[in-house]
């Protein structure tokens, strides 16, 4: 017999906190009845547990879990030197590793699997998923700077593909972006403003495909909801 905050966390649903706060709202069920008690001691292999009518079971054959990953931390599995990774973020004993990258200044949605068919098909060039970021420059880009972001920017390799940017308003002495792009080059948004003459201060992620970072906050984490995973699992909505 375990816990059910247990339960619920090794399942995959919510950390052990979160869980305990689904407990307490009343949206747990153990075997059909509604348990509210913390502590409350059920087994996983027997009970029919659910939580907002969904079975754990359609949580636990894969782990899939948003992150919004704060600046400094390490988009990676392991790091020799002992620094922050994401896996450091996340409570799971799933062997979660992130899906793409972030560069370790930038911050914002990460998603984190242990689905190695789903995470090739989003990382896989040829499936161009877009990619939203807000993005804070020095200095006000100009309409040619904004055009060349636009059209395409030459970097050391080749000319980007058309991105959609805007401005969205305007900082001490910078300019805040709202940059769309469908490739997935090494520090690309960077390399693009640079290439322009309007270096990053400061850059999000704001969404990967259908996947939003919404009110997460910097080091906070959830596990994606059923319809987001069966909207992963179909592949709609991704540009």
């Amino acid at each position: 017999m375990e816990r059910l905050q247990k339960v619920l966390a090794h399942a995959g649903v919510a950390s052990r906190r979160r869980a305990e706060g689904l407990i307490q709202a009343g949206r747990v069920r153990v075997n059909g009845q509604v348990v509210r008690k913390l502590g409350t001691k059920v087994d996983p292999e027997r009970d029919v547990i659910a939580v907002d009518g969904q079975p754990i079971a359609q949580f636990a054959s894969h782990t899939y879990i948003l992150l919004h990953k704060p600046p400094g931390v390490l988009s990676t599995t392991h790091d020799p030197h002992g620094r922050l990774t994401v896996l450091d973020l996340v409570e799971t004993e799933a062997r979660v590793y992130p899906v793409g990258r972030l560069d370790k200044d930038s911050e914002g949605l990460i998603l984190l699997t242990d689905d190695g068919e789903l995470a090739h098909r989003l990382t896989h060039p040829r499936y161009e998923h877009e990619k939203a970021y807000r993005v804070l420059v020095e200095g006000r880009p100009d309409d040619r700077a904004l055009r060349k972001l636009q059209e395409g920017v030459e970097l050391e390799e080749e000319v980007t593909w058309p991105a959609a940017v805007e401005v969205e308003a305007e900082e001490g002495g910078g300019a805040w972006l709202r940059v769309v792009i469908h490739e997935g080059r090494k520090r690309q948004v960077r390399r693009m403003c640079q290439a322009v003459g309007h270096p990053v201060r400061r850059l999000i992620r704001v969404r990967m495909g259908p996947l939003e970072l919404g009110e997460l906050q910097p080091g906070e984490w959830r596990p994606l909801t059923a319809s987001e995973v069966r909207v992963l699992k179909e592949g709609q909505g991704w540009n």
